[in-house]
């Protein structure tokens, strides 16, 4: 059967058993990937381990009967050691040839090795791997595994990356929603900006509270703000409205600790740091392309507050009985302390990222380290590990907390305790994720995408934005949509088989859960009831828009991978 075929029944699964039984995405992903398991051969898995673990073999000269063996970052291999090449001979089929390879010289990256005891049998192929005979056994047992082995693994290995960090999240967003500090971030921008550049302040607040709270609380804190300054302008609250989509939405996809682009850059292997910066640059444009589609749109239709809205009254103006005290302003955080939760765990991994890039450039050089590299690597290593910065930015987060509301150690283990079940829900969503995706891949769907991409390995990027559109499209979730996508390409990702970093597929997946919003996303409707939208309003509006970033994302990575590769 081929990995196309398993791909497209794993996704009915998926897809059907989320819309057509209403199952939980968890329970969705999971069944898909059983399913996966269960319809992938056995030859296909060990043709993914082989791939996996077997160093490509290159540069045979049949005059010495010697060749090279790429090692990449691998290391133990050492002189005297064996090897036994093996060559595809079909799809799945890999032969073992009798050529056997001994280990001459040792490089950083290759090894040196001779062609024995008959070189004149051995005709190279591309695709030839080299492996020992220990590596052998080990990828039999691999592939010999039980279904649900296989899902347990990819389920385990995908909590391992991303568990710690969602949950340390989910517990931020929650306290700078509780302790008052996203409300002083709105207000700091409102008061940067002014009332006239109302609609420019909310994409920045969006964007900004984007990061760490998800879209659908970002805009439960944003539209009152919206409705109020419709009501003082008198105009413009479409605008409004689209202006706070614009910038919640694509923080929403592209910037971690995000649950989607966190997993995403997990499964990838992307660097957190630099999948902040470049979910950062990318997500700044679409966002930007999004308010100058809003300013267009506005000018074209107009959007009145529901009849219900129009007649709540202001903060100011409440009512009180005449005998009431006035009531107590709410204390909030200053505004340095309103975001040291969000600006500190970037700052931190972007340091580690800055100082891991410098020492890497010092070794390729030949070079030591520079003195201020070497004595702040300790301290980097610890405190901007990604699972670090985000404990850290927690804890800052809870302490802010306990300040401004006064709580209790039980109110705090309350609060705490409602952001770790909404958190925990996205960690299993992620995980069952990580579990199809990793089926997926024993499939050996890499090399048939390989053939389908050929030599243009920029077709990767449009190929990864579409199928994450697919999924998008069919179940509604931006974030399953990633999660699912990511776990598909992940086999061949990779700076070396790319010829580009693989952020841009991460960046791409990222954007290509934009379009397309419609009836199945839970979004979709809190936008439409709580701004007072109809269904048709919000199609010809956040549909299009959210479409139009989307594909502006696209267009930017493919940009950003043509002329800044960082191989």
């Amino acid at each position: 059967m081929s990995p196309f075929v398993i791909l497209l029944i794993g996704m009915i699964v998926v897809v059907g058993g989320i819309l057509g039984l209403r199952l939980h995405a968890f329970l969705a992903l999971i069944a898909g990937a059983l399913t996966v398991a269960l319809l992938t051969p056995f030859e296909a898995r060990e043709s993914y381990h082989l791939q996996k673990v077997g160093y490509e073999v290159r540069g045979f000269d049949a005059d010495d009967a010697e060749m090279e063996i790429n090692l990449g970052a691998s290391s133990g291999v050492q002189v005297g050691d064996r090897f036994l090449v093996r060559q595809r001979t079909g799809r799945w089929e890999w032969q073992s040839g009798e050529i056997m390879l001994h280990v001459k010289e040792v490089g950083k990256t290759w090894s040196k090795v001779r062609i024995g005891p008959d070189p004149s049998k051995y005709e190279p192929k591309e695709s030839d791997r080299a492996i020992s005979v220990a590596e052998a056994v080990a990828i039999k047992k691999a592939a010999g595994k039980s279904i649900g082995e296989r899902v347990a693994e990819g389920f385990g290995s995908t909590s391992l990356k991303i568990g710690i960090i969602i949950a340390m999240a989910a517990i931020i967003g929650a306290c700078l929603l509780e302790s008052g500090a996203a409300q002083r971030i709105v207000e700091a921008l409102m008061g940067l900006f002014g009332e006239k550049r109302a609609a420019p302040a909310f994409v920045a607040s969006g964007f900004l509270l984007g990061i760490p709270v998800f879209f659908d609380t970002v805009f439960y804190l944003l539209i009152p703000l919206g409705k109020a300054a419709r009501r003082k302008t008198g105009r413009n609250y479409l605008l409004y409205v689209l202006s706070i989509v614009a910038g919640g939405t694509m923080a929403h996809s592209l910037v971690p600790p995000t649950p989607g682009p966190l997993a995403v850059a997990g499964e990838l292997k992307v660097e957190l740091g630099t999948m902040i910066i470049g979910g950062c640059a990318v997500g700044l444009v679409t966002a930007t392309v999004g308010y100058l589609f809003a300013l267009w749109i506005n000018q074209r239709m107009v959007l009145e507050l529901p009849d219900d809205v129009e007649e709540q009254p202001t903060t100011d103006e409440t009512s009180q009985a005449d005998d009431a005290p006035p009531a107590e302003p709410r204390r909030l955080p200053p505004l340095w302390l309103s975001l040291a939760p969000i600006i500190l765990p970037v700052i931190l991994i972007a340091a580690s990222t800055v100082v891991s890039m410098a020492s890497k450039s010092a070794a390729k050089a030949g070079e030591a380290a520079p003195d201020w590299v070497t004595a702040i690597t300790p301290t980097i290593d610890v405190i901007g590990n990604k699972n670090v910065a985000l404990i850290l930015a927690a804890a800052v987060a809870m302490v802010t907390l306990i300040i401004y509301r006064k709580l209790s150690r039980k109110g705090l283990a309350e609060s705490v305790q409602r952001a770790l079940m909404s958190g925990g829900v996205i960690i299993l969503i992620t995980a069952a994720g990580g579990a199809f995706g990793g089926v997926l891949r024993q499939t050996d769907i890499a090399a048939e995408l390989e053939g389908v991409t050929g030599d243009s390995k920029l077709l990767m990027l449009p190929l990864a934005f579409l199928l994450t559109t697919l999924i998008r499209t069919a179940q509604g979730s931006a974030t399953v949509a990633m999660i699912t996508a990511a776990g598909i390409v992940s086999a061949f990702v990779s700076p070396e088989a790319l010829g580009y970093h693989p952020v841009y597929i991460a960046l791409a997946i990222g954007c290509g859960s934009k379009p397309i919003s419609w009836m199945n996303d839970s979004g979709f409707w809190i936008i439409s009831k709580m701004s007072g939208m109809t269904e048709g309003q919000t199609l010809r509006t956040v549909t299009i828009m959210s479409a139009l970033m989307g594909v502006t994302g696209l267009l930017m990575t493919m940009l950003g991978a043509m002329v800044l590769p960082m191989v």
